[in-house]
Order: structure tokens, then sequence, then C-alpha cells
């Protein structure tokens, strides 16, 4: 009997960087092992989206859409490279217009994606279908998505099987087309049983042919056991990622997983000595990047307070520059409170920022005397529906501090009467910084990147990226 072939997307060149290195990497230091890696038969990467592509401009003096040309020009034109999106924030951390909206997918189709896979923190049905809608308009292949993670314990009402077949019963209803489907956890906190639960009902759901992928990390140390569980549901693909950007905050490795599934009915479809020869070469690439330990080490007490891989490396960079990176323990043990108190939003991206930057107000100003801007926003109503109510002491203190009353209408439409928000306002943001090339990319760094964007497209921008001392003195 013929082994069933998972299909693996190759995650080291997008969440690898994201979660072990903060995104802070140059394009050039990792082609050589990108080049490895297609020479090696993988035909499937992870490529952009997400923090990379802000990154890329706040630290890297590099703008995302070059580095995704030269991510296709070194791949070659048939590898289906795919980037992450936000649902209606696309890759910015607030929500945008319709106009940026499909602007994302138009320029991301242009500068080389096959795939968007978007998604909602919220699992908000309502913030997909636009971004879906455009996605598939501009010939991207559309993947969808349900976010998951575990919820603290004693928390319950969401965030499991039920949960998350009722938010796939919602996009099914909706109507939103979509290539693929894929459990995305962040954290890598949903549990085994979860994972092959939800994926052997929503097979079921879907019948035999859609295909239905799970992605996870490995910063709770569960990682292997859940895609082993997803198999076994039905999942047809998993996201991995090469050393020695893997494990850890990062999603298991290729060569680990497969010797997971060595003696079973699954087989990668890899060459195992080609991929280990592409990690040798990308162990060199990386070397002269100092190793952040939290983005290596599988963390027992994250499911306590899940926080995902990138945002973690993000955050603990921020506080070593601010020389307090001895809080980290006391912030993270605030963000249990945080995720119960506020709807049970899927801790990634901008959520998981949210819970982040409100356990540290609470850790460095005492609990909930000030409300972090985007928190305050979540539960207040104006990024959509929250998985369950958010608390409503911390309702109305939030209304108090940000002066906000709590709303239920569409996000989108908010932003679509915004005159501070969408194309006209980008373009003449960049005619008051004096920048005369108003193209469409241009514009859409204006949106999503704001101050930081206008200071890469200035020339102002500056490199700070984790290099190790011997590097940073050959720069000099």
């Amino acid at each position: 009997m013929a082994k069933k072939l998972v299909k693996v997307m190759n995650t080291a060149f997008r969440d690898g960087l994201q979660s072990c290195l903060g995104a802070r990497v140059l394009t050039r230091d990792f082609l050589p092992a990108l080049e490895a890696s297609a020479a090696a038969g993988i035909d499937h990467f992870e490529f952009g989206g997400g923090a990379r592509f802000q990154a890329l401009f706040f630290y890297c003096n590099e703008s995302a859409f070059d580095m995704m040309d030269s991510f296709r020009a070194t791949v070659g034109p048939a590898a289906n490279l795919q980037t992450l999106g936000r649902g209606i924030n696309v890759v910015a951390l607030e929500s945008q217009p319709s106009d940026i909206i499909e602007l994302h997918a138009k320029l991301f189709k242009k500068h080389g994606a096959t795939t968007i896979r978007n998604f909602d923190a919220l699992n908000d049905v309502n913030n997909l279908i636009y971004a879906g809608q455009m996605i598939q308009k501009h010939g991207l292949k559309h993947e969808i998505c349900i976010t998951l993670m575990a919820l603290p314990p004693g928390c319950s009402g969401a965030h499991d099987a039920p949960f998350y077949m009722k938010t796939l019963d919602q996009i099914m209803a909706a109507g939103v087309g979509f290539d693929s489907l894929c459990f995305k956890d962040a954290s890598g906190t949903a549990t085994p049983a979860v994972v092959y639960e939800s994926i052997r009902q929503a097979r079921k759901k879907l019948g035999p042919k859609v295909h239905i992928r799970l992605h996870t990390h490995e910063t709770a140390g569960t990682s292997v056991l859940a895609y082993k569980e997803a198999l076994d549901a039905g999942a047809d693909g998993i996201d991995l990622s090469m050393a020695p950007l893997s494990g850890g905050a990062s999603q298991p490795d290729i060569v680990t997983m497969w010797h997971a599934l060595r003696g079973t009915d699954y087989d990668l479809g890899l060459d195992i000595d080609k991929v280990l020869e592409a990690e040798k070469i990308f162990q060199e690439c990386m070397d002269k990047y100092e190793p952040l330990p939290e983005g290596r080490l599988v963390e027992p007490l994250i499911p306590l307070a899940p926080m995902p891989g990138g945002a973690l490396t993000a955050n603990t960079q921020m506080l070593r520059k601010m020389k307090i990176l001895h809080k980290y323990p006391q912030i993270r043990a605030k963000m249990g409170e945080c995720v119960r108190r506020g709807g049970f939003g899927t801790s990634v991206t901008p959520v998981s920022q949210f819970y982040f930057q409100q356990a540290f107000n609470n850790c460095i100003y005492g609990d909930w005397k000030s409300i972090a801007e985007g928190y305050g926003k979540m539960v207040l109503g104006y990024f959509g529906k929250t998985p369950v109510p958010p608390d409503p002491e911390i309702v109305a203190i939030a209304a108090k501090k940000l002066k906000l009353q709590p709303t239920t209408e569409d996000p989108r439409a908010m932003n679509d009467r915004d005159p501070a928000k969408g194309v006209a306002a980008c373009r003449t943001m960049l005619i008051d910084a004096g920048i005369t090339d108003l193209s469409e990319e241009n514009i859409f760094i204006a949106a999503t990147c704001k101050e930081k964007g206008i200071e890469f497209l200035k020339g102002e921008a500056s490199v700070d990226v984790p290099y190790k001392k011997t590097e940073e003195a050959k720069k000099q």
C-alpha cells in the first residue's frame, strides 16, 4: 500500500526568520540557503507577509517588494510562494479600508506571490470575506484560516472543536471561495486532541478533495504530536522549518518530522540528504546572526500565557533595547488575565501584541491603570467581534481611558469613510513628505508602515539587525 504524501510548506524564510530572529534578517544573507532548498526539491515556501513585511522597512532598510522579487527569481517560476495576510489588516497592525485591502492582493500578485493565507485573530469571518474576494480577484490562491490556541486554565466558551466548527460553518455560509483551509496555531498551544477532533470534523464537512493543513509552533513542545494527530484526522499538509531556525518558537524541523513519521503510512516526499545539505548551507548563512536563546527554547509555561514565536522574539528584543529584559517573566505572567478578560481573541498578530502590550502596562503601571490602545480598541469592538464578550469592567475602563464608545459596526466600513485612511490619504502623505514617486507600492508602504515607511522612502532608514559583534565590526 502506497504511503500518503504529506504536502510540506517550508517556513524557514518567513516564519523561521520571524520567530527566531524577530524578522530582522537581510535578504542577501539567506538567498544561498533558499537556492539550496529549491535544489533539494522543495517547491512550496512561505516567503513574505506577516511581520516580515514591516520589519524589512523598519530594521533592514530594504523593500519587502524587492525581497519578494529576489525570492521569486531564486526559486523560479513554478514554485508555490505563499504569504501571510491578517484579514482586513493585511500586513499592518491596524485594519485597513477597502482600497488598501485590494491593493495588497494586487501588489503581492505582481511581486511573485502564488497563495495568500488569510486569517483573522478574532475568528470574525466578516473580516475574512472581502480580503478573500480580493485575493481571488487578482488571481491568487486563497488559503482561508481558522486560528487556534488553548485557553488559560479555568476558561471555556471558545477555542475547542465546536467553536472551530462554528467558525467553519460561518465561512461556508458566507460563500467566500477558498482553495485550501489552514488551522493556524501561532502559539503552538492547541492541544493535540483538539487538533485531531477539529480536523476530523472539518474533513467530514468539506469532503475528501479540499486541501486541509495545520500550522503550529514548537513553543509549547507539542508540535510534532499535533502534526501527527492532524495527519491521522485527515490533513493533507503541514508547515515545517529548517535548522538553525526550527524548533523552539518556530516550526519543527523537516528532518525532525521526517524522523517522527518513519515507519508510518506518511511520507514527506523529500530527499532527506539534500535537505540536510540545504540546512548546512542555511546554518552557514545564519552564523553571522546572534541567536536569541528564547527563540530556540520550548517554554512549558506558554500554555498559561499563549505567546506566538514571532511576537515572543520581537518583544524580548524590544525589552533588551529598553534594558528591562528581566521583567519579561513578570509581563508574561500577566498575559493570562489579559486573555481571560479580553474576549478570547486568538494570540496571533495583532492580538498577541495587544495582549503583550496590556500585560506590559499592567506590570509597569499597575493592573488596568493604563489601557494599551490596541487592546482597548479590541475589547470595544473596533477590530470586529471577539469570540466571547469581553469583561464588562474592562470594557468600561477602556471606554473611559481611550474616550471611545463600544461599537458593533463593521471595521472596514468605518475605515472606508475615514479621510485619514486609504489610497488618497496615503498619496497626500507621500506628497507632504516631499516624495514624488507615487507608485502603488509606495502608497501601500505608507498605508501599512506609516512614519517608518516614509523614513525608508526618504532614505532615512537605518539597519538594526542582530549581527554578532564580529560582523558588526566588519560593517563599521
